[in-house]
């Protein structure tokens, strides 16, 4: 075993998992994790147990080397595979096999548990199949990049709207045994995202990307493309008409913050309403003209090109980002400036305020008096709250961190309203 450790897995990746409850939403503390090579079953090389946040801690695990990301030529699979077993007293086992590592970034496996109705329970078992650029998936069947939506004289939306969830047909359109499901918007960006492109890749080509795949997921939305055929879905799993999503399957904390980031954002033309279509191939199995290939936008990334400047090399220059206007589930928008250590109002009280309920869920966030003042003890809750949720840990609430908030609040409280 340690000669193939030390030949084919020289790098390192980090894993961390994450354990809520499918019903309320709330983390599952002492659910233990057992890890081991896929494909080696008997080869435990780790278990450990979640905290209060439901989380484990972060660990280290071997992977191939970096340069197999990196590099078009090289043909060798980048990732690692792992098998997680999760179990939680009152809860249905569940195994993840394949869970993909690469180098240098954070693997995070988020999962919810179904608790478990009778003695007996049954494990459930994912397997996640390989990675786009690696694997052979079907090219995407070419569309127009805008759709026209005026024909049927109905009303379609006006503006552009983040949406909270999306239903997700995971296969091709007319599979009627594939299941749906509902999918927070930002959870199926960063699913996407971390199934399509490599988490180890220059930062401004994942921007590029997420970019790419938010426009394409919200051009879907704005035209209603499949419900006006009679589907009751807003995108589906297949490569051939859409975006790679997997169930279950891990993400990484590069792409994490990047959707959290730009998640409002989508690529429009000028006097065009709806989100661009914006299609792409990889560019090693499959060439695309006009399109953007993934690999092209990683060399673009190396050579320091910034997204839209990546964006418009391959769609043109009349292609611009844009902000939607609104966004859904959200009970207050960001104030448009950072909160900090010396910040009052209603907006430092309502951030407060969300934070001692989301502290009632997870107790390693200190709770606050709501008094409107920014001072250390919201610092410090802020910065628990970051380190728990995987934003960078500054005690500062910037754009992602308050709707990351707003998120999690939602969250936490519309559970606490049903039961």
């Amino acid at each position: 075993m340690s000669e193939h450790n030390t030949t084919d897995m020289p790098d390192k990746g980090r894993l961390q998992i994450q354990v809520t409850s499918e019903v309320t939403a709330l983390p599952i503390s002492d659910a233990v994790v057992r890890i081991s090579y896929t494909g080696v079953p008997d080869s435990q090389l780790e278990e450990l147990r979640t905290d209060s946040s439901g989380q484990t801690e972060t660990i280290e695990l071997e992977t191939p080397p970096l340069e197999y990301s990196l590099n078009p030529a090289i043909e060798s699979q980048p990732y690692s595979e792992y098998t997680l077993q999760i179990d939680a007293p009152g809860y249905e086992p569940v195994s993840i096999a394949g869970a993909e590592l690469l180098p240098t970034v954070t693997a995070v496996q988020n999962l919810s548990l179904r608790p478990s109705d009778s003695g007996q329970s049954s494990e459930e078992v994912f397997v996640i199949p390989a990675h786009t650029l690696y694997g052979v998936y079907p090219p995407k069947i070419p569309e127009e990049e805008i759709k026209p939506v005026s024909e049927t004289g109905e009303i379609v939306l006006s503006r552009v709207v983040v949406p909270e969830y999306i239903v997700v047909h995971d296969g091709s359109p007319r599979d009627t045994t594939a299941r749906n499901y509902y999918v927070k918007y930002k959870d199926y960006i960063k699913n996407v995202a971390s199934s399509e492109i490599y988490a180890t890749w220059p930062e401004d080509t994942i921007r590029a990307n997420v970019l790419a795949i938010m426009s394409f997921t919200l051009n879907r939305v704005y035209t209603e493309w499949y419900r006006n055929k009679g589907y009751d879905f807003t995108i589906t799993s297949s490569t051939a008409f859409d975006h790679k999503w997997i169930p279950e399957r891990n993400i990484y904390n590069t792409i994490s913050v990047i959707v959290d980031e730009l998640f409002a954002d989508f690529l429009s033309r000028p006097n065009v309403r709806q989100p661009i279509l914006t299609q792409y191939c990889d560019g090693r199995q499959v060439q695309c003209p006009n399109w953007m290939t993934q690999w092209g936008s990683k060399s673009l990334g190396d050579q320091g090109y910034s997204p839209i400047q990546i964006l418009r090399y391959y769609y043109g220059d009349d292609l611009y980002i844009n902000t939607a206007e609104s966004i859904s589930g959200i009970p207050s928008s960001w104030p448009g400036y950072n909160l900090v250590n010396g910040s009052t109002g209603n907006k430092v009280r309502q951030l407060q305020e969300q934070l001692n309920v989301i502290a009632g869920a997870y107790p390693a966030i200190p709770k606050l008096t709501a008094d409107g003042i920014y001072g250390p003890a919201t610092t410090a809750s802020v910065k628990k709250f970051q380190s728990v949720f995987g934003l960078p840990a500054t005690g500062i609430t910037d754009y992602r961190t308050w709707y990351k908030i707003s998120e999690i609040y939602v969250g936490v409280s519309r559970i606490a309203e049903l039961t």
